[in-house]
Order: C-alpha cells, then structure tokens, then sequence
C-alpha cells in the first residue's frame, strides 16, 4: 500500500508521493501550526502551492484543528506540494473516516500517476522533433 501509517496519541504518519517528490506527513490535534523541512509553510512554498497544501482542511472544515509537520524532497515546488497535499488528506482520513467522502469527491484521495514522458533518440524532446527538411 502506498500508505504508512501509524497512530499514536492521536498522531498519525502518512505518506504523499506525486512526481517525484515524496513526502512524509506526521499530524497530531493541535492549534493549525505547518512546518515543511523545518520552515513555516509560508516561508516554504508560494501562495498558489500553499493554497494547494491546504486545500484538504477546507474541504474537510478541519482547518486550524491539526499540527502538521513534513518532510518532503525531490522533485520541484509543485510536486512537493501535490505530495504534502496527498499525505494530509491520508492523514485526514486516518483520522476520521467520515472525511473520506468529502475528499474523494474533490479528487484529494488519488496518487496523481504522471510522469515526465522520456526524451526519445532522434528527437528534440519527449515528442518535439527536428525541423523536417525537404531538401
């Protein structure tokens, strides 16, 4: 499963991948701090990847309830974002199963599968191809 999951006092472990980022995400009930590899969120990520980490609480109204701290590498800044944002909304469910329903719905509760297409012999790029010359 992709999951790891663990509860513990009301805290629990999951795992986000998207691309190639992975990230780890531990929430506890708290007063709504998030740390990403130790920084703020804000200091972290740009608006649109915050909106994008936090979007799982607005679906689900829990905004403000948890303490979220993650660890994530690979990838670039969307990547690692779309990995946060899958491993809150694992983490949510753990916590309560009645949040499933909300989040399936809005599309947080599937691992995201694109890849980077590989560049082919012969070609510019994955699909781009040299000019073609007639003569």
């Amino acid at each position: 499963s992709e999951s790891v999951v663990s509860i513990s006092n009301k805290q629990v472990t999951c795992i986000g991948r998207r691309k190639t980022s992975v990230a780890k995400v531990w929430m506890k009930e708290g007063s709504g701090q998030f740390t990403v590899n130790g920084k703020n969120l804000c200091d972290y990520f740009l608006p649109l990847q915050r909106e994008h980490c936090l979007g799982p609480f607005l679906v689900s109204n829990t905004a403000g309830l948890f303490d979220v701290v993650t660890n994530v590498h690979g990838g670039g800044i969307s990547g690692q974002a779309g990995a946060v944002r899958l491993g809150i909304s694992r983490a949510l469910n753990e916590m309560n199963a009645a949040w499933r329903s909300p989040l399936k719905s809005a599309g947080m509760m599937t691992r995201d599968s694109r890849r980077v297409e590989r560049k082919k012999p012969g070609q510019k790029k994955a699909r781009k191809q040299y000019q073609w010359v007639k003569r």
